[in-house]
């Protein structure tokens, strides 16, 4: 049960190991594109290809839904970020448990956006936790879990890529645990939670009044998407300009100042320097590449 990349490397590794497939649950095809055409979900196209039947209801709330999932009589079922509610029926669905890989260090970053909050806060390390799936938010028993540096340049795209593959690999540790019947969860300790909320548009700004150290936080937690931005003033108009990468650099001068021709920027306290960015209908590109674009002499102000 999953829908996006994420839980592709998952997916195909239950597959490598030999487990019996009997169903894949992922979320309906949505528009997508300039045309808005249907477009089936990542794990859709894999089942697909892999010769997998796949079952895309709107919604598990209906009793022929969960009707239909119990008749499959599945031994276990695997969750990687399905994206639906499931009703305690469908909980309870199967003859031994539910099991999920979130990436985070549980109780810490239960929710929606653990890799994201994870890099914001400038955590040093991240993680896969495995888990029986119980009613409440990210708080079942921890069956498995591998813990990760994340690198001061990381951003939140390459730890999604390493924590994927790294939550496929543990999920079939789990899963050949629960087969032999050597399987062992622990409790989380919920005094010690923290929770993801889900990313906002209004989180998105750049605020360059704020520490080097944490505007270089905010803008590699939220690469690729949905991406920290800052505005820039070309022929009297205002320009949203993304910001995809990021390192710190030494500096100094009033907070969004570009202090050189690297796209050095400054912040309260030390300074940025812009790698990768995005203008608007345009794709990434580097940083001296942008510059040649634009109209932004030493000491312009990005806002």
């Amino acid at each position: 049960m999953g829908t996006p990349d994420f839980a592709v490397p998952a997916l195909l590794s239950i597959a490598k190991a030999g487990y019996e497939i009997v169903a894949v649950y992922t979320q309906p095809p949505r528009p997508a594109g300039r045309g808005m055409a249907l477009r089936r979900s990542p794990v859709h196209a894999e089942a697909e290809a892999l010769g997998l039947p796949v079952r895309v209801p709107e919604n598990l709330k209906s009793p022929a839904e969960q009707k239909q999932f119990t008749a499959i009589e599945a031994d276990a079922a695997v969750v990687v970020a399905y994206g639906l509610i499931l009703p305690a029926v469908v909980l309870n669905g199967t003859r031994r448990g539910m099991f999920n890989i979130h990436a985070s260090l549980l109780p810490h970053w239960r929710g929606a956006a653990p890799i994201n909050r994870a890099i914001m806060a400038g955590d040093a390390e991240s993680g896969v936790s495995i888990m029986r799936v119980t009613p409440g938010l990210d708080e079942g028993p921890v069956c498995l879990m591998e813990r990760i540096a994340i690198e001061p340049d990381m951003t939140a795209g390459a730890l999604h890529d390493v924590l994927s593959a790294l939550g496929a690999e543990l999920m079939v540790e789990v899963l050949a645990s629960l087969e032999e019947g050597t399987l062992h969860c622990v409790e989380q300790d919920d005094n010690l939670a923290t929770y993801a909320a889900k990313l906002s548009n209004e989180e998105t700004r750049i605020d360059w009044t704020r520490p080097a150290q944490d505007v270089h936080n905010h803008i590699r937690g939220l690469s690729p998407y949905p991406g920290a931005w800052f505005q820039i003033v070309q022929n009297g108009k205002a320009e949203r300009v993304k910001v995809q990468g990021s390192t710190l650099e030494k500096g100094s001068g009033a907070p969004g100042t570009l202090l050189d021709d690297r796209l050095t920027v400054a912040c309260s306290d030390g300074a940025v320097r812009l790698t990768r960015v995005q203008r608007a209908g345009k794709k990434p590109m580097l940083a001296d590449a942008f510059l040649r674009g634009v109209d932004l002499p030493l000491g312009s102000m990005l806002l």
